[in-house]
């Protein structure tokens, strides 16, 4: 299974970047014929030339549930899937000594001698 999960990985994505494409280019079909026009109806007899646009503009419960809510739909969940990923990929990993200046290692030796000398009147 797991020679499976990569292919099966980038063929989702694939397929979720190519249903976003076509539903962002039918959106904006849709939004090219509406916002010239000076009502809907002008827009309707506007797109005799494109069925599907035709239609959409014709049955906006038909759009707005075959076409909007998937799109939003879509886009809420890559972007929740980013945030997963980001978190997954970007671990916080500890502080090495080298990393720290010499003002800060100054400080932690501090911090530590304090500590231990308050551990050692308990």
């Amino acid at each position: 299974m797991e020679k499976f999960k990569k292919p099966l990985i980038i063929a989702a994505l694939v397929l979720d970047v190519g249903v976003t494409i076509f539903l962002f280019v039918i959106s904006i079909l849709i939004l090219a014929k509406v916002i010239p026009a000076a009502t809907l109806n002008e827009a309707i007899n506007n797109s005799q030339n494109m069925p599907l646009i035709h239609y959409l503009l014709k049955n906006p419960t038909v759009y707005l549930v075959a076409f909007v809510i998937p799109l939003f739909v879509l886009l809420a969940g890559n972007v929740i899937g980013l945030i997963f990923y980001v978190r997954k990929t970007s671990g916080k990993q500890p502080a090495q000594l080298e990393d720290l200046t010499e003002e800060q290692k100054e400080a932690l030796r501090q911090e530590l001698l304090k500590d231990l000398g308050n551990k050692d009147n308990n």
